[in-house]
């Protein structure tokens, strides 16, 4: 602890085993307690002492604890995406914020494309089909679509985003996008709205980052111009897309099916998708890779070390950077 003895690091919500020993061991670290009245005493006698937060998505740091915590110095964040951390109310404070970009975006873009090929041809309806018996029965399984040659929109061409399209492009899909933004030099075609692109697609893909300026991004007006013969996929946070606008296209057969690994009220998923043949949902493991999770976690480390040792962050969030230049 020698190189540690002024900073006092705290966990915020369950981490990889692995991450969480490595904190316990290497920094000694608190363990924010997760019953409200063990919160707020363990705060009320600690929350002085810590300069570090380790979180994630499940955790977070919101507006509250980042006010209980009156020499934080940084909130290291465990995961590409950091909605459950208040950026703003850090950056009020001068508070650095970290999190792990780039080494999940292979495993993430692979289920992506994983979703795609399984909702198009529900390869997990007719596995299940088969375990019921079906087949010797009911005959053949009905036919589905084809992935290669499919119009592919991308929401969101963000590091993420691009390492879908190079994947969906060695299938022969055409590639669009829309960004807040149009990408320089980008071989795909950029289309100026989400309504948009939903209309000229057969597959939408989500993989735009969460947070407020993107909730409800994907509407009941884009998954109309998406259309009953269109495909949605999700790999990026449950809030852009409103939840109940989909539940009800998807039910009532507006939308032609659904691939989802993120969710809106996570670890809760809408009971009436359990029924449908056409939706894949899984259960947020879209980086849930060994290889994935150990380069999250080494990262993690490094930006925390980095931060106690140096005061600069290995990877700022972009509303960070700026104080790092």
């Amino acid at each position: 602890m020698s190189t540690h003895d002024r900073s006092r690091v705290l966990q915020v919500g369950p981490m990889m085993p692995a991450l969480a020993q490595s904190l316990h061991d290497d920094y000694d670290a608190y363990v924010l307690p997760g019953d409200p009245g063990e919160r707020a005493a363990f705060l009320s006698e600690h929350g002085g002492e810590i300069t570090a937060v380790v979180t994630s998505v499940v955790g977070g740091a919101d507006a509250a604890l980042i006010e209980a915590l009156p020499n934080l110095a940084v909130i290291v964040n465990f995961g590409v995406g950091y909605d459950s951390v208040d950026v703003d109310a850090a950056v009020r404070r001068g508070i650095a914020v970290s999190n792990t970009p780039d080494v999940l975006s292979d495993a993430v873009a692979d289920t992506a494309v994983g979703l795609v090929i399984d909702t198009m041809r529900q390869f997990s309806a007719a596995d299940r089909f088969v375990r019921a018996g079906r087949w010797a029965t009911e005959g053949m399984y009905p036919l589905t679509r084809e992935v290669s040659n499919s119009r592919v929109g991308v929401l969101g061409l963000g590091r993420i985003g691009t390492a879908i399209a190079k994947r969906l492009n060695a299938f022969g899909c055409a590639i669009s996008y829309h960004n807040r933004h149009r990408i320089a030099d980008s071989p795909y075609r950029y289309v100026e709205s989400p309504e948009a692109l939903a209309r000229d697609v057969d597959v939408l893909i989500v993989a735009a980052a969460g947070g407020d300026a993107s909730t409800h991004l994907v509407d009941s007006t884009v998954l109309d111009a998406l259309g009953p013969d269109g495909y949605l996929i999700n790999i990026a946070r449950g809030s852009v897309v409103d939840e109940r606008a989909l539940v009800e296209a998807l039910t009532s057969g507006r939308l032609a099916g659904a691939g989802l690994d993120v969710y809106a009220d996570e670890p809760n998923v809408p009971e009436a998708l359990f029924g449908l043949d056409n939706v894949v949902l899984l259960p947020h493991v879209g980086s849930g890779t060994m290889q994935t999770r150990a380069a999250m976690a080494a990262l993690t480390l490094r930006n925390l070390e980095s931060f106690l040792q140096t005061g600069r962050l290995v990877t700022p969030v972009p509303e960070c950077r700026a104080s790092q230049s």
